[in-house]
């Protein structure tokens, strides 16, 4: 069955069969397997930051359409612990609306331009990279963390057929082409032992360790979201993303809200009605979200489409696997 990746910008297609696995059911490393990590050198972060100017970020271009027939596991539901949920956390000074300023907006929603405002505003960006000597963008978010520098994004925003992206930065309050809050380049990009191994589509999850900027770290500059793990399936949540393929275009933080069920087709993630498209891969699902303070428990991140159902999203279950992963990034 064919499905779009969606991650890193345009139309990315990823080819499923229901015969065709990556891997053996239940060869998947399990979570003590260490995540995947890539180290960034001082170096490679001075290029990156240089490398994207206003004009290239406005400019990222879309990837081709791939085959990445086999990139499930049929047998690799995951492994759940304790539900578990970690706070937002506020920025240093304080930033945006004030929440008395914020109007309600409408539940649910399949991809209108987020005008509330809120913390989101700031904790969520643009994640731009080199992809086999191309430009191209996901998005990503900014979380509560030990370092106060991580964030997450999906696992195809970091690594795609077994290379890791090069030039990564981050972007907060991406907007237009501007960078109100800097360029933040990457001293690592992680994802899950799964991913790394066979990039099976049900741990598409990664995370990317910011340098810091100016002399500071990133969420005292724009404060970052709470997590939720192991918390269950069929739950109303908020997506967010900056989705570039038509009728998007990249430069507007666009939304989606509703109530998620269980994949009951290939991968074993949540789905929501949604129409955003390649770029906003990577981009946070929240659950308990406020829509007057923009905060909410990130529980998943933008993945994947069937061709067949282009206005249903999906992203992975954050289980155990995507628990480890936080912890690994954020003791980094």
């Amino acid at each position: 069955m064919p499905r779009p990746l969606l991650g890193t910008l345009v139309g990315v297609t990823a080819l499923l069969t229901a015969g065709a696995l990556a891997t053996p059911a239940g060869a998947a490393p399990r979570p003590d397997t260490p995540a995947g990590v890539s180290s960034v050198s001082a170096d490679a972060q001075k290029q990156a930051r240089d490398f994207w100017t206003p004009e290239r970020m406005r400019a990222a271009t879309p990837l081709d359409l791939i085959d990445v027939n086999g990139h499930i596991d049929g047998g690799s539901a995951p492994l759940k612990g304790r539900a578990t949920t970690i706070a937002p956390s506020a920025p240093a000074k304080a930033l945006g609306k004030a929440a008395a300023d914020i109007g309600l907006l409408a539940f649910p929603n399949s991809g209108g331009q987020w005008a509330g405002g809120g913390a989101v505003v700031s904790t969520a960006g643009r994640v731009f990279f080199t992809y086999q000597g191309r430009t191209a963008s996901c998005s990503g978010n900014a979380v509560t963390s030990a370092n106060k520098s991580t964030v997450i994004t999906a696992g195809h925003c970091v690594k795609l057929e077994g290379a890791w992206h090069t030039n990564f930065v981050f972007v907060p309050g991406y907007h237009d082409g501007q960078a109100p809050y800097g360029r933040w380049t990457a001293s690592k990009t992680l994802s899950t032992p799964q991913w790394t191994a066979s990039e099976d589509i049900n741990y598409d999850i990664g995370a990317a360790v910011m340098a810091p900027l100016d002399g500071k770290r990133l969420t005292d500059v724009v404060g970052g979201q709470g997590l939720a793990f192991n918390t269950g399936y069929n739950l109303p949540m908020y997506s967010f993303g900056f989705p570039a393929a038509s009728p998007y275009d990249g430069e507007k933080f666009i939304y989606c809200s509703g109530n998620t069920s269980r994949d009951f087709l290939l991968s074993n993630d949540h789905g929501m009605n949604c129409n955003m498209t390649g770029g906003s891969s990577g981009g946070p699902w929240f659950t308990k979200f406020n829509e007057s303070t923009g905060t909410g428990l990130l529980s998943s991140v933008n993945s994947f489409k069937y061709n067949f159902l282009p206005n249903r999203m999906y992203g992975p279950y954050f289980g155990a696997d995507a628990q480890n992963l936080y912890q690994t990034a954020q003791a980094s």
